[in-house]
């Protein structure tokens, strides 16, 4: 056994080595190669004579994902069935339940089952704990445990859930289920289309051609492109995407490497749909990477105005790379620019602060780029938009709120005491607010700012160099304030986590074809999106 394992260890090696002695890596040759016999030697040592059974695999894993985390957070190292995972993202073909699982606080919960697929059939809801997969106890899975619900499409699969205190057990037919990147569209009114692009897979510019195309054929004069929440994907289809709306030949985005062949520029490859055609694009914090080119190269080209948030700040590119036994790495090979030259990037991984975390950076460090009108763009922290709608930002508070799962776990609990019939006219009351804020309360909820953090540190030095009964009045002070400043926070956030809470609401009633249906009549976005349109003039001048 141990031979086979030394065997396993021994080729791969040698195959790194000989890959490192024939490419531009010969420069750093013998330190790769003096660092690789060291890591086997304290590998083999380790599984040959440690006190206990150990896991080659599980020790390799650690080892690789500790190496890695010392880079950016997208170069990852996947498993075969992680390399399935990403085929699905990027292809759109799942085949499950037909429902989007989370593990949540060490628990598989339920987020949102798919109208119409086999877990919504099967009455399953937004928020039912997962506890056993045929006789599988997920507590007990060590790993993955949405890959138990995942099998060949006409498979049964025993699910054991918890909903609202009560377990029940029911069997799920699997099935096949296409992961639209392009989940709704309509008209908002009698000249403006909407379509909803949620992810670049392969089918993403085919599937928003063809929304566009249909919306031209209800009397779209003008259009709504929403990219808020889109995480990215393929970078040759934010190319696409942006091609439909810009001339062939035109340059949508660069990339830069240090090994030469990944230098790329990528131009538009195909006649647009419309060059004409108003439009506004919707960015906000989770649009990134392939969002980003689109909205980055559109902006550049003075092509629509941009609407929202600033976008995440990704302005790094990935490739796979195939590795043996069916496994693979996404690595960072590049980064990208903008038709303007401005890389929009957020986050630097290589000049880490004291505390190991990638630095950000500052606003006044940002660098002045122009678009073919001579408008002002910047480099440094994700797409600015043209327009900001500043409610829409996520404050510290709205994030560490919906990152503690309170705005979910307060959903499920409102979709069991309440009927919503009225979709469109819906609308959260003043009275649920308070009874949200009671619930924040009674879970125990504590915000800390990192001012807060930051006094705590100053007052501990303060200690050490025994100056504390000096600032104690003014530590005091400032701590009372930030007392009362957290005091009211929930309530000086209250449009934004109204809007969060109804998002999710209107989900669990209506799914998310409902909440698009929504949002053409109530989102704010959409509405400033709106008026911008109907307003060629502002339009013009916004782009001007």
């Amino acid at each position: 056994m141990r031979h086979l394992l030394h065997k396993r260890i021994l080729f791969p090696i040698l195959a790194v080595l000989i890959f490192f002695g024939t490419t531009a890596f010969k420069n750093d040759f013998f330190e790769i190669a003096k660092q690789i016999e060291i890591f086997t030697t304290l590998y083999k040592e380790i599984n040959m004579n440690y006190v206990d059974d150990t896991n080659p695999g599980n020790l390799m894993d650690t080892a690789i994902k500790s190496m890695l985390n010392d880079l950016d957070p997208y170069t990852q190292f996947y498993n075969e069935q992680d390399v399935e995972a990403s085929r699905i993202n990027n292809a759109g073909d799942y085949t499950g339940i037909g429902a989007r699982v989370l593990t949540l606080e060490n628990k598989l919960v339920i987020i949102e089952p798919y109208k119409n697929y086999a877990a919504d059939k099967a009455g399953l809801k937004a928020g039912d704990e997962i506890i056993k997969v045929d006789n599988v106890t997920v507590a007990d899975f060590k790993d993955d445990a949405a890959n138990l619900l995942q099998g060949a499409a006409g498979t049964e699969v025993s699910v054991t859930y918890k909903r609202q205190e009560k377990t029940t057990t029911v069997k799920i037919i699997r099935e096949s289920l296409e992961i639209k990147a392009v989940p709704h569209y309509s008209m908002v009114d009698e000249k403006t289309g909407y379509v909803v692009l949620r992810k670049f897979n392969d089918k993403a510019s085919a599937e928003t051609m063809s929304a566009i195309k249909a919306l031209k054929n209800q009397g779209a004069t003008q259009l709504i492109l929403d990219l808020r929440g889109n995480p990215g994907g393929l970078l040759s289809e934010a190319v696409n995407v942006t091609n439909i709306f810009v001339p062939q030949n035109q340059l949508v985005v660069t990339t830069k490497s240090k090994v030469k062949k990944y230098n790329k520029t990528y131009y538009t490859q195909r006649e647009a749909i419309d060059t004409e055609i108003p439009l506004v694009v919707l960015i906000d914090g989770r649009s990134a990477s392939a969002s980003e080119i689109v909205s980055g190269a559109l902006q550049d080209m003075d092509r629509a105005v941009v609407v929202g948030t600033r976008s995440f700040g990704k302005g790094l590119v990935q490739r796979p790379k195939s590795l043996i036994y069916g496994t693979q790495m996404k690595i960072t090979i590049s980064r990208y620019y903008t038709p303007s030259g401005r890389c929009i990037q957020a986050l630097d991984y290589w000049n880490r602060d004291e505390n190991g975390k990638a630095t950000r950076t500052e606003q006044e460090n940002y660098n002045v780029f122009k678009t073919r009108n001579g408008r002002d763009v910047f480099d440094g922290g994700g797409v600015q938009p043209d327009i900001e709608v500043e409610f829409a930002k996520h404050t510290p508070i709205t994030k560490a709120i919906s990152e503690e799962n309170l705005v979910f776990n307060f959903a499920t609990n409102y979709y069991y005491d309440h009927k919503v019939e009225a979709l469109k006219s819906f609308e959260l009351s003043d009275s649920d607010f308070k009874d949200f804020k009671n619930y924040i309360k009674a879970s125990g909820f504590n915000f800390e700012t990192k001012t807060e953090k930051a006094l705590i540190n100053a007052i501990n030095v303060a200690k050490e160099e025994e100056l504390d009964a000096v600032i104690k009045s003014d530590y005091n002070d400032l701590t009372a304030a930030l007392k009362t400043y957290k005091t009211n926070a929930i309530d000086a956030n209250k449009t934004q986590l109204k809007s969060l809470l109804t998002d999710e609401i209107i989900k669990r009633y209506f799914y998310s074809e409902g909440l698009y249906t929504y949002y053409t009549a109530n989102n704010i976005e959409i509405k400033k999106a709106l008026t911008i349109l109907n307003n060629p003039s502002q339009y013009s001048s916004i782009l001007r």
